[in-house]
């Protein structure tokens, strides 16, 4: 194959990528939106090797042997070192991809292109994104061998909930750092390591605080702990059985939990230099968005039970990205001391 048809071919592998992302996840497709490149292809590729696996993980019609398994031999195709190959992984997973797969699944079986398009990325940015990815897929796997009994997560105490958190969502800020830090001086590089977890834990807990019975009922995985369930005398099934306002105390507990990681991910925030393409909106406003949505989660936390979810409005949305549409970006800080209060769009 000749220099230019691998060139075409790595091109059309990542517009397929950044086409696939808008399907599975329109928030994280915003926020690669917002960045230039090269700071956007390796997010776009970094986050769909972490989807391909996420969506193994959630897969409740996989027996959890065969998700570890699966994970287990993703995990492989990663290494460097070893022999296992993405045709090997595409291979394994076929019997379980739906006859018509969602989103998700249709980046399963496209899991080839996605590698392809990762091969193709500069050797330091594989570098940053391989061993991240790697910690979120072999730590999906131990959770999935750990809970295989109940055939789905069935989290205990609030310990095991950030052990989670990390691995499902600490590649965020782990492997922005990671593509950050190596141009960066020793200073700003060891402040960024040293609160990438805070932000990656606050987006991670207010997922799980809003989402309680979507994961439950699509899922089969419950995240609440089941000691804070303990205190509230409820049980995993009362989920979907009981009122709402039973399960303000536990939720309101995990707000709490989560609202702790706030200053951490402000500083991760304020520290992040913009190089690489790196752009600070594209993750303050994921991080001023969980600010809103706990705000609305202290307002009405009963909606997570009945309604099955909350979030801020889309007029809030489009107020906040009307902020960083300028020439010179708002301070983060004033922001979230706005959004804390009412909604932006209302000011």
């Amino acid at each position: 194959m000749s220099r230019n048809q691998t060139e075409q071919m790595f091109q059309d592998d990542l517009d397929y990528c950044y086409d696939a992302v808008q399907e599975v996840s329109r928030t994280f497709a915003l926020t690669v939106a917002e960045l230039d490149e090269p700071m956007s292809r390796d997010i776009c590729v970094g986050y769909l090797l972490c989807r391909i696996a996420d969506t193994v993980e959630d897969a409740g019609h996989i027996p959890p042997a065969e998700q570890r398994t699966l994970l287990d031999l993703y995990n492989r195709v990663l290494d460097p070192d070893d022999d296992a190959t993405i045709a090997e992984f595409r291979a394994a997973v076929d019997e379980w991809i739906p006859e018509s797969p969602n989103d998700d699944w249709e980046v399963v079986a496209q899991s080839p292109r996605v590698f392809r398009a990762f091969e193709g990325l500069d050797e330091d940015s594989r570098a940053a994104i391989r061993p991240p990815v790697r910690e979120l897929v072999s730590g999906m796997a131990m959770f999935v061998e750990r809970y295989a009994e109940q055939g789905g997560l069935r989290l205990q105490t609030f310990g095991e909930l950030e052990e989670y958190c990390w691995y499902a969502a600490g590649t965020v800020g782990t492997l922005v750092t990671g593509l950050l830090s190596r141009n960066v001086d020793d200073s700003v590089g060891e402040t960024l390591q040293n609160n990438a977890r805070s932000f990656a834990m606050l987006l991670q807990l207010v997922n799980v605080s809003k989402d309680v019975a979507t994961d439950f009922e699509e899922e089969n995985n419950v995240y609440i702990p089941q000691e804070l369930l303990d205190d509230q005398q409820l049980d995993t099934e009362d989920i979907r059985e009981e009122d709402g306002e039973e399960f303000v105390p536990v939720i309101r507990r995990v707000v709490d939990r989560a609202e702790g990681y706030l200053d951490g991910a402000q500083t991760w925030l304020e520290t992040m230099p913009e190089i690489r393409g790196n752009t600070l909106s594209a993750w303050a406003i994921p991080f001023l968005l969980a600010v809103g949505t706990l705000r609305e989660l202290e307002e009405r936390p009963e909606d997570v039970i009945e309604e099955g979810d909350v979030k801020v409005s889309r007029s809030e949305v489009t107020t906040l990205f009307a902020m960083f549409s300028g020439e010179d970006d708002p301070s983060v800080a004033e922001l979230r001391s706005k959004i804390r209060q009412q909604p932006l769009d209302e000011y």
